[in-house]
């Protein structure tokens, strides 16, 4: 049984059902999901209205989350949450409701579903980039082994190849070096960008589905960036402001609750999101804080577990 020392939430993102969702890096089946659940127990997962208290109270319960605006979580958790009468936090950002959108998710589907392996894809998009910057990828993070060693040991589900790709576009690449980079790629598959991006997400009218089922819908910033935290305070609020008045519009339902896209956040983002009554939010670890002695710093700074580390308690 899964062990609750304080309460905190239960990350997913993506499934598979390899008809209209295919399998990739880190998905789950239907199967795999109800496994999971299980696994945590039912009777230990509070619904989002009454997590909060839980937070509060510091009971020993469980959340679940669904970030990213997914149309596969729609598809293939909500009937079982349906099932086991869980409700559960769904996070959208709303760029997907515009051309501007971000492409995050179309290019990890490419990456997934038009190579032989995830390696293949980054073995040409490390080839890219070399070419590009003119330099020496191998000598580069051997300079930065300390860095690679200490993401890794937070983030034991991402191979070597996953956290130097991760550090290039989060780090040294901004948004339209990185779409140059990926529209070479997509080239050289003979793929259509634009065509990927209909079977992925959430629509309208899916939301408001979900919120008439119980289901909290939250914030997750506008256009998702990799790395809000860099952001000036102006602009996260930009993002988060706008995210709030199209999630609005769509549910017509208060919005209470956020995860921090990629979790990403600061000081800024706390304030900003207090101004704007967010009574709860998640970031995406475990990590414990030492300083402070606790692994909820606040309420805006909840815990969550990768269900991916769930699957691997599982025999």
């Amino acid at each position: 049984m899964y062990k609750i020392k304080y309460p905190h939430g239960i990350m997913f993102h993506h499934f598979h059902d390899n008809i209209n969702h295919f399998k990739g890096q880190g998905s789950i089946s239907a199967s795999q999901f109800i496994k999971i659940l299980r696994h945590i127990g039912l009777k230990n997962i509070s619904n989002p209205k009454d997590f909060l208290k839980d937070i509060i109270n510091k009971n020993k319960k469980v959340c679940l989350t669904f970030d990213d605006s997914l149309k596969c979580q729609f598809d293939i958790a909500l009937p079982i949450l349906k099932k086991y009468k869980i409700k559960a936090f769904f996070f959208i950002y709303t760029s997907i409701f515009e051309k501007d959108y971000e492409y995050m998710e179309v290019y990890r589907f490419f990456r997934d579903n038009y190579f032989k392996n995830i390696d293949e894809f980054y073995k040409i998009f490390f080839h890219i980039y070399e070419n590009e910057k003119k330099i020496l990828l191998n000598k580069y993070f051997k300079k930065k082994d300390k860095i690679i060693k200490k993401i890794k040991k937070n983030a034991p589900f991402y191979s070597l190849n996953d956290i130097k790709y991760r550090y290039l576009r989060d780090k040294k690449l901004n948004k339209k070096e990185l779409h140059e980079i990926m529209l070479k790629i997509f080239r050289i598959k003979k793929i259509n960008i634009n065509k990927i991006k209909k079977r992925l997400f959430l629509s309208k009218s899916d939301i408001k589905l979900l919120v008439s089922q119980g289901h909290a819908i939250g914030l997750h910033s506008h256009s998702h960036p990799y790395l809000l935290k860099n952001l000036s305070k102006f602009n996260q609020n930009q993002e988060y402001k706008k995210n709030k008045s199209i999630l609005s519009k769509i549910s017509n339902t208060k919005i209470f609750s956020m995860s921090h896209p990629c979790g990403s956040y600061n000081k800024d983002s706390i304030q900003i999101l207090k101004k704007l009554n967010i009574d709860i939010g998640f970031k995406s670890s475990l990590i414990f804080d030492h300083k402070k002695k606790q692994i909820n710093l606040s309420n805006l700074e909840i815990a969550r577990e990768d269900h991916t580390n769930i699957l691997k308690m599982i025999k």
